[in-house]
């Protein structure tokens, strides 16, 4: 299994950028693979319609540290998780997610690795607006 480092500078501050990104109800903003509609609550899960079909979602607590992990149950019942952090930068912030080939394709992970740059490009447009 191979992992990719996909990250992105956002010049914003880094405590803007943590808040974006740790608050799930933001998901359908800028993480078109994860959340196309609006995350709502059941209970302590969010669920999300993605791509994938339905997801439930359960992230990291908010930390000083500017991890925002989180764990993806997919329909067919399989957790991944998703390292994700917020680094403080010389010019704002970055923006880092490990992508996990995980049973993909080397095209299918190449795919993936795409899709979350342009993730991480439509976040830093909304931050830097």
């Amino acid at each position: 299994m191979e992992s990719r480092h996909v990250s992105r500078v956002i010049r914003a501050p880094f405590s803007e950028v943590y808040d974006f990104v740790a608050d799930p109800m933001n998901l359908p903003r800028w993480a078109a693979g994860l959340a196309r509609t609006e995350v709502t609550r059941r209970g302590d899960a969010l669920v999300a319609d993605s791509p994938m079909g339905e997801v439930v979602v359960r992230f990291v607590s908010r930390n000083d540290f500017g991890v925002v992990d989180h764990d993806v149950t997919l329909p067919s019942g399989e957790t991944v998780n998703n390292p994700l952090r917020v680094l403080a930068h010389p010019d704002g912030a970055e923006v880092l997610f490990t992508v996990r080939q995980l049973g993909m394709t080397d095209e299918e992970f190449a795919r993936d690795c795409r899709l979350v740059a342009k993730d991480l490009d439509r976040l830093a447009a909304l931050l830097e607006a």
